[in-house]
Order: structure tokens, then sequence, then C-alpha cells
């Protein structure tokens, strides 16, 4: 099974559906070209706001995946805003809290990255509005991170969206299938390569998935840690974005659902690693 199939699985809002409008190894595809780039900065943006508070679909994903391109030698550093405050405090990747109205320009030049990273970022959508998956507007609660995605494609930097519903950043590079086939008003930010998943988290995990098998070693991390961590967020504040309880689920799905899921990116690591003649390290 390939990855991109694993983090497609329990699809419930119309991901399955945009399937056939994006390569079939999107995942894989992505990876080869961040591993071939300099290990210089890499920029990563999460949180969305939900009723008061960052949801736990976002923040894990990005931690983890900061954490697998900190071992390959990149310079990550977390971009996001005051809902997601103190959620990276216990590690050594270094975050940046944005307002509205930040330059962009002074970002890029103080990072210089190699590339930027989208992980569940509510990015402006073609009514010019930032609005939730019920179409509630959230624009007086979400900085305009979405705007660097834009200027980094004018200076020809490498972009990566991930995400699992229309209203994220990258989801502009589906923006027309998105709004006549699942009746959303998607957001309009582009990017060089969209990731979708059933969940956000999913995608970057699976992204770190396909950069371990390319650096032939496990960059990711167990199901057991993934969830102490979604735990600690919960302890600072972060909600189920779906029924909005401050519990250590994601998207309304399961405990049983997100274990498996883990594992089974683990596994495929470990599978794809023995089947290069790499033994899982």
């Amino acid at each position: 099974m390939s990855i991109e199939e694993i983090i497609l699985r329990h699809s419930k809002r119309g991901m399955d559906v945009l399937r056939q409008y994006v390569r079939d190894d999107f995942c894989t595809s992505a990876a080869k070209k961040l591993y071939a780039l300099e290990r210089k900065n890499i920029l990563l943006t999460t949180g969305f706001y939900v009723a008061g508070h960052a949801e736990t679909d976002g923040p894990p994903g990005a931690f983890f995946l900061a954490g697998a391109l900190k071992k390959l030698g990149f310079s990550p550093v977390i971009l996001t805003d005051v809902f997601c405050k103190d959620f990276f405090n216990d590690s050594s990747i270094p975050v940046a809290y944005l307002e509205k109205g930040f330059s962009c320009e002074k970002i890029l030049n103080e990072y210089l990255p190699s590339a930027l990273i989208s992980i569940e970022r509510c990015g402006e959508n073609i009514n010019g509005d930032y609005a939730n998956m019920r179409g509630v507007s959230i624009a007086e609660f979400t900085a305009d991170i979405d705007r660097l995605f834009d200027t980094a494609a004018e200076k020809g930097i490498y972009t990566i969206g991930i995400g699992d519903g229309g209203n994220e950043i990258g989801m502009g590079n589906l923006k027309d299938v998105i709004f006549s086939e699942l009746s959303l008003v998607p957001c309009k930010t582009r990017v060089t390569d969209l990731i979708i998943a059933a969940v956000s988290n999913w995608g970057a995990y699976a992204l770190a998935a396909a950069l371990s098998v390319l650096e032939n070693k496990n960059l990711f991390a167990p199901y057991d840690e993934i969830f102490r961590y979604i735990e600690y967020i919960v302890s600072k504040g972060s909600i189920d974005g779906v029924n909005r309880e401050h519990i250590p689920t994601v998207d309304g799905y399961p405990k049983e659902i997100e274990k498996e899921i883990i594992d089974e990116i683990n596994e495929y690591i470990e599978q794809s690693l023995i089947n290069k003649g790499s033994p899982p390290v």
C-alpha cells in the first residue's frame, strides 16, 4: 500500500474526491523535491483558530515534520500566531509568532528559506475572507501567513501545502474542483506541491515517512510519542476541531483510528527500508 493511500483512508471531507486531480505519488514526489534542496532554513506554518483556541490538527504535524527535517540537516522554524502559544516551548525548534500585517519581505530576508511548508493553516478564500469549515469568518483571529506563500512563489522558493478540507493554504491548486465538486468556498493560495490527507497531521507524518525512505533511516516517531505531544498541547489549550473539546483527539477521530494510521505509516517506513536493503534504524 502506498503512503498516499494510507493517509487518505477514513476521509470524511472529500479528499477522496480530490484524489483523481493530483498525481498518484503526490506525497513521495514532494518529498523528493524537498530532500534535494540545500540544507538551509525551512519555514513551517500551522495553527487553525477554532472557538477561541488552536485545534489539535496541524501543530503535531508541524512538530514531528520539523523534527524529521532537523535530522536531515535542515534548520526548521515554525511560524504561527498567538493561539499556538507555548505549543512548541519544549523543543529546540525556533518559533516566530506573527501578527496581521507582518512584512513578508522581512521574514524571507531574515530566514532565507529553502522552502515553506503549511500544515493545516487557513488561507484567504476566493471571496476574500478567512473562514472555517462551517463558512464562519475567522479573519479577525487569523494572521495572514498565506501572503508569505504568494511572495515566496514570486521569488521561486519551493512551497508545500498540506490540507484536508479545502480552506487551507495550498488548496488554491484545486480551487475550481473544490468549488464545483465539494460545494465549498476554497482557499485561493497556491503552492508548488499540494498534499491532501484525511487529516492534515497525517499528511505531514507521511511527508516525514517519505523523507525517511529517501534517507534510509526512520525519521518519524511512534504513536505513543505523538499521543503524548497531543496531550501536551491540549494541556496548553488546544481543542479537537470537530467536537471543540479539550481532549487529545484530532478532527473527531477516535484514538484507535489515529493509532492505526500512525502505526501503518511506521510500518510503511520499515517495509520500504527492508525492500531497499536498509534495515530500519
